[in-house]
């Protein structure tokens, strides 16, 4: 076969080649994925999960649960009747089980096993339960994601330094830092700043501001007794997950959701209403 014929190095053998120049620190490494990307040895899709993978080695599970305000839970001693609206809205499929209080989780419900209610036949939560996994706070993503691929779970309740329930994750919500989410005209998520006035006086909140910064910069006074952050108290007043251009209107505020996905809300609009007046 002719020299000129043989087959061409691929993207992988290439970069292999590129990253000979033995790159002294993470700084080093990610200029020369970059430097591999604009020489075209990588496209822009590889580039990302590559810095997913970098990232994920380095986040912690408090950086990306799902908070404990945002959570989706069933509670033991509810009927059907009441909690599968929830269920049918949030489409996830698996619930974290609780007994009166987000504190006590004592296992995890698959939404298949829900069939059964609708079966007719005898439908006992507590007989269908699978074991809750609990996992600290600082527990790093890449260790978590081995150990869901090992044990085969799917979600993980995390828990704070003094045994409280912080929030929750699944293989999805780590996945994601990988491959990366798609991202709109709304979202700001890489500002610093939680809360953004725009020129129309309107503000753009991320649904994890605490309650009381948010009161501090709407001049609100909610109590942060029954939900930590501003995306729990809107989620409460839905009475389930909202999507993407909803809206909601309660205590003279109007609250639009810019971003929202499958699990949680991400980013609101929030209007100030005029007062209302008794005539």
């Amino acid at each position: 076969m002719p020299v000129d014929e043989r087959a061409k190095p691929n993207w992988l053998e290439r970069l292999g080649a590129l990253l000979l120049r033995e790159p002294e620190d993470r700084e080093q490494l990610i200029e020369l994925l970059h430097s591999a990307f604009e020489r075209d040895l990588l496209d822009a899709d590889a580039l990302s999960m590559i810095e997913g993978v970098l990232q994920v080695a380095e986040l912690q599970a408090r950086d990306i649960m799902v908070p404990r305000g945002q959570m989706g839970v069933i509670d033991v001693n509810d009927e059907p009747e009441q909690f599968m609206p929830m269920v049918i809205a949030t489409a996830h499929s698996r619930f974290p089980v609780i007994d009166d209080s987000k504190d006590n989780v004592i296992g995890i419900l698959l939404a298949k096993d829900l069939l059964r209610y609708y079966a007719g036949t005898e439908f006992k939560i507590r007989e269908l339960l699978r074991p809750a996994v609990f996992i600290p706070e600082t527990k790093r993503l890449n260790i978590l994601l081995k150990d869901f691929r090992s044990n085969r779970n799917h979600m993980a309740i995390v828990v704070d330094e003094y045994g409280g329930v912080a929030g929750l994750l699944t293989i999805e919500d780590v996945l994601e830092e990988i491959v990366g989410e798609i991202e709109d005209e709304y979202d700001f998520d890489e500002t610093e700043d939680n809360i953004v006035q725009d020129r129309n006086g309107l503000f753009r909140v991320k649904a994890l501001t605490e309650i009381d910064d948010f009161n501090v910069a709407l001049g609100t006074s909610y109590s942060d007794e029954e939900y930590d952050t501003v995306g729990g108290m809107v989620l409460n007043h839905f009475g389930r997950l909202p999507e993407r251009g909803e809206e909601i209107h309660f205590d003279n505020l109007k609250f639009k959701v810019l971003r929202a996905d499958s699990r949680r809300v991400h980013s609101l609009l929030v209007e100030k209403l005029a007062p209302e007046v008794d005539v």
